[in-house]
C-alpha cells in the first residue's frame, strides 16, 4: 500500500521560512516524479512545485524563486523549502506522486 506522508508544517511570520517533508512508502520512489500542491480556505488545490527523476524542477510562478523542492531518493523524501513567506501561502500543502495524496501539512503564515 503506497503511503505518502508529510510533515514540517506550523505556523511562521511573514518573511519566515519553513522546510516541509514528504516520505513515501509502499512504491520504488526514484521512479516517480513528485508534486507539492497546495489548498487555501476556500480555494481549489493548486500546483506549486514538481521534480522530475532527473532532478529537473518546476515551480507556479507564485513561489518561483522562494521555495525550493528536492528529493533523496536514498530516504525516500521529497522536500519543499519554502522561504519569504507571505500570507497567501497560508494553506494546507500536500505531496502527490501522480497516483496518490499524502494526507497533507496546515501552515499558516501569520503575525
Amino acid at each position: 500500500q503506497v503511503q505518502l506522508v508529510e510533515s514540517g508544517g506550523g505556523l511562521v511570520q511573514p518573511g519566515g521560512s519553513l522546510n516541509l517533508s514528504c516520505v513515501v512508502s509502499g512504491e520504488l520512489f526514484s521512479s516517480f516524479g513528485m508534486f507539492w500542491h497546495r489548498q487555501a480556505p476556500g480555494k481549489e488545490r493548486e500546483y506549486v512545485a514538481y521534480i522530475d527523476t532527473f532532478g529537473n524542477t518546476a515551480y507556479a510562478e507564485s513561489v518561483k524563486g522562494r521555495f525550493t523542492i528536492s528529493r533523496d531518493n536514498a530516504k525516500n523524501t521529497t522536500t519543499l523549502q519554502m522561504n519569504s513567506l507571505k500570507a497567501e501561502d497560508t494553506a494546507v500543502y500536500y505531496c502527490y506522486d501522480g497516483w496518490s495524496w499524502g494526507q497533507g501539512t496546515q501552515v499558516t503564515v501569520s503575525l
